[in-house]
């Protein structure tokens, strides 16, 4: 069944797309104007797609059938279908872009297949095992604002409040989150703090924040751990690089717990109900509105632009080349007791410069310096690093070969 979405050409998305559109909050006025002078204001009617497999079933509160428009006032929570934290964080980003946030509020709830998202200013070295990430088939995104590195997966609600700027308050958002937790589980000793994170008992982290400010709107999200798997988390939050130095924005470890561990009987569709109850109050949406709506952000007629940000958001140019400047300075262990130091400049996610302190009894210095010099120009990657050293590795043999494979692997495995 259809939900029907007003649509006006007004400001251009992030994208090299021909067409661009705005969700208006309002009809437009004396007929609207193009972006040359006249602005058309027209209708389209956008048809919602499945949620995909795996994720949790669709509540009674929550509509995709029924037909509806933003009004130009109070709140509207939406709920996206995808689990591909890619769409979601383009999803986030398309809705900055067009939605008419000076007339109303919404509020984006959204949950993640497992993923690791780091801020906008963070240095994924430091902040994620991306070696372990890769075994477990965990893929690493880095999203448009601030804050620090989050593991996402099924038991992880993200919540993104959007507002004009002038209304953008994260203290009231949170009162969203923490009424909602006491009105379904009173129990619950929930608090906001000065950092605009939620503790549980005054001590265990149970949602973190970070926002997006940009010239007239702003975006508010936060996590809320309902069941998260705390092992994996904990096996993919921890450095993949010893000894970086930068200026990056460092993530605060915190003690962490989850809802159900504290109220084992707390539902997902519960949670999500209350949540979008408590939005809708505060924020004083209509009765005659569903809680909840359903939003496929892969489907691009209702939705044009944001497959081609996902895949933006999923390169290496943006996940790491936009890295702020680090420098590395890190022991490599080889045979027995002995040791080498990289030294390291990483700019744009690629090498600077490259030095191999290697000691000359162990292997020439020839050969250390021509695999330092192998590296200079190309992504701090393993994949690039391997390549490199496999050209290097053909004029060897023996013992000397074998030694320097070893001091490659070594290299290799601080880059994750």
């Amino acid at each position: 069944m259809p939900v029907a979405f007003v649509l006006k050409s007004h400001r251009k998305f992030k994208l090299r797309s021909p067409v661009f559109w705005q969700l208006s909050g309002c009809p437009s006025r004396g007929g609207g104007r193009s972006l040359k002078g006249t602005m058309m204001s027209i209708r389209r009617t956008l048809f919602l797609g499945r949620r995909p497999s795996g994720g949790h079933q669709t509540g009674s509160s929550s509509s995709s059938s029924s037909s509806f428009s933003f009004s130009s006032t109070g709140g509207q929570v939406l709920r996206s279908r995808s689990t591909d934290v890619f769409l979601n964080l383009a999803l986030e980003d398309w809705i900055d872009a067009h939605v008419d946030l000076e007339r109303r509020g919404l509020l984006l709830l959204w949950s993640n297949r497992p993923a690791v998202v780091i801020g906008r200013h963070q240095n994924p070295w430091s902040e994620c095992h991306l070696a372990a990430m890769r075994r477990a088939g965990v893929p690493l995104a880095r999203r448009r604002s601030g804050g620090g590195a989050v593991f996402h997966d099924l038991g992880n609600l993200n919540l993104t409040f959007f507002s004009s700027k002038k209304a953008y308050d994260r203290r009231r958002n949170l009162e969203v989150v923490t009424g909602a937790l006491r009105r379904v589980r009173p129990q619950l000793a929930v608090s906001a703090t000065e950092r605009f994170d939620i503790l549980l008992n005054g001590h265990f982290k149970i949602s973190g924040s970070a926002s997006r400010l940009s010239r007239k709107s702003s975006y508010h999200h936060c996590t809320l751990l309902h069941s998260t798997d705390r092992a994996a988390l904990a096996a993919v939050l921890r450095p993949s690089c010893p000894g970086i130095h930068s200026n990056a924005t460092p993530s605060v470890p915190s003690p962490v717990a989850n809802l159900r561990d504290h109220a084992p009987t707390l539902e997902w569709e519960e949670l999500l109900d209350a949540l979008a109850h408590q939005y809708n109050a505060e924020f004083g949406c209509g009765a005659s509105h569903p809680a909840s709506t359903l939003v496929d952000p892969a489907d691009e007629s209702a939705f044009p632009g944001v497959a081609r940000a996902a895949e933006e958001l999923r390169g290496w140019d943006w996940t790491f080349g936009r890295t702020p400047r680090f420098g590395v300075r890190t022991a490599l262990p080889l045979e027995g007791a002995r040791s080498a130091r990289l030294h390291a400049e990483v700019k744009g996610g690629v090498l600077e410069s490259c030095e191999l302190d290697v000691p000359v009894e162990w292997l020439p210095a020839r050969l250390s310096g021509e695999l330092s010099g192998a590296l200079v120009g190309g992504r701090f990657c393993p994949h690039r690093a391997a390549a490199a050293f496999s050209e290097l590795m053909r004029t060897e043999s023996g013992e000397r070969r074998r030694r320097l494979r070893h001091l490659c692997d070594a290299v290799v495995s601080v880059m994750g």
